[in-house]
């Protein structure tokens, strides 16, 4: 069992179940989720008699291995390719801004859904990642910084509604006050669109925002780029998001990659907007960051402003997205991807 994905009372629960007094649990968690132990040598006032109790019986938390890092000269993004317990890679991207640091974890080794701008899915799909290995891509950035996270997004490599009870652990380990902490606030998470579960995750009633990857006005186009949308028809995806509202209050988030020639037009921009105009929403604009395996192109500046311009002018709330990491591979996928050729 990974302790790192244990929460307080079952942790409690175990401790007790090797007769061992209850107290020695929430030392345990603390360890693990506060002082990001790198092993059961860093536990000075756990007794070696538990920590040898523990492995014995199986019980261990996996401290994910920085393979490698690459850091931005522009804006001191960071980008993280952690090695797992298994040797497979995942990566995670830290982001500075004013408010705080920002980390965008991965929540799959490999990525099934297949959308066609996207490096995460080149090599598909290996396995879920566990709440602890999600947790430590956290962690492990903490202690290798000397700095404080205080946003999350899960939105790297993976679509965390294909990981859903692991993810709903992870987000409940994340934001306990004996761990980092974490307001549900300052959580992000993307989903291409798997509609049962996004109507599991409204009945959570969690405080999160939820970013639904839509990167298309009509169902055609979208079916072109998501092969998910041939499962989840646009409208049913759109009726999840309302629904999401509805239940928490939180109003949805919209990512959509323009792409110069093929979602970037003006009457793109005008579908878009009469498609959620009545919605409670956010749209984040993202010029697509180019991969090599495909010929896709960010829209001019120019065009990029009209799209904004045209949904503003319908009433929405719109942000470009701003480009980090640009001078190092910082799109989703592109560190890993690099390294699997290698």
């Amino acid at each position: 069992m990974d302790l790192a994905s244990v929460d307080t009372k079952e942790m409690e629960q175990l401790i007790l179940q090797l007769e061992e007094p209850k107290f020695r649990g929430k030392q345990l968690y603390e360890w693990i989720h506060k002082k990001c132990a790198s092993d059961f040598d860093d536990m000075s006032n756990v007794p070696k008699k538990l920590k040898e109790k523990l492995i014995n019986n199986g019980y261990t938390f996996q401290v994910p291995k920085i393979l490698e890092y690459q850091e931005s000269k522009i804006d001191g993004t960071r980008k993280y390719l952690f090695e797992l317990y298994d040797h497979q890679v995942v990566e995670s991207v830290l982001m500075k801004y004013k408010h705080g640091n920002s980390v965008c974890i991965s929540s799959q080794v490999g990525c099934k859904m297949g959308c066609r701008f996207c490096a995460s899915t080149l090599d598909g799909w290996l396995r879920n990642l566990l709440p602890g290995e999600m947790l430590e891509q956290i962690y492990q950035i903490q202690k290798h910084t000397g700095e404080r996270v205080s946003n999350v997004v899960v939105m790297g490599t993976g679509e965390p509604m294909d990981n859903y009870d692991n993810l709903i652990k992870f987000i409940r380990l994340l934001t306990d006050e004996n761990g980092l902490h974490i307001s549900q606030r300052n959580i992000t998470v993307s989903t291409c669109g798997i509609v049962p579960k996004m109507m599991d995750l409204a009945e959570e009633k969690l405080q999160i925002t939820l970013a639904l990857s839509l990167h298309a006005s009509s169902q055609k186009e979208r079916e072109e780029l998501m092969p998910i949308a041939k499962t989840y028809e646009i409208h049913q995806v759109l009726d999840a998001c309302r629904h999401y509202f509805d239940v928490t209050g939180r109003r949805v988030s919209f990512e959509y990659s323009l792409v110069a020639g093929v979602n970037d037009h003006e009457e793109d921009a005008q579908r878009l907007a009469d498609l959620i105009g009545h919605m409670n929403c956010h749209v984040n604009l993202i010029p697509v960051n180019p991969i090599k395996e495909r010929n896709f192109k960010q829209p001019n500046r120019e065009n990029i402003l009209k799209f904004q311009n045209k949904l503003e002018n319908n009433g929405i709330n719109v942000t470009i997205r701003r480009e980090m990491g640009r001078d190092i591979d910082g799109a989703c996928g592109q560190l890993r991807k690099k390294y699997m050729e290698r």
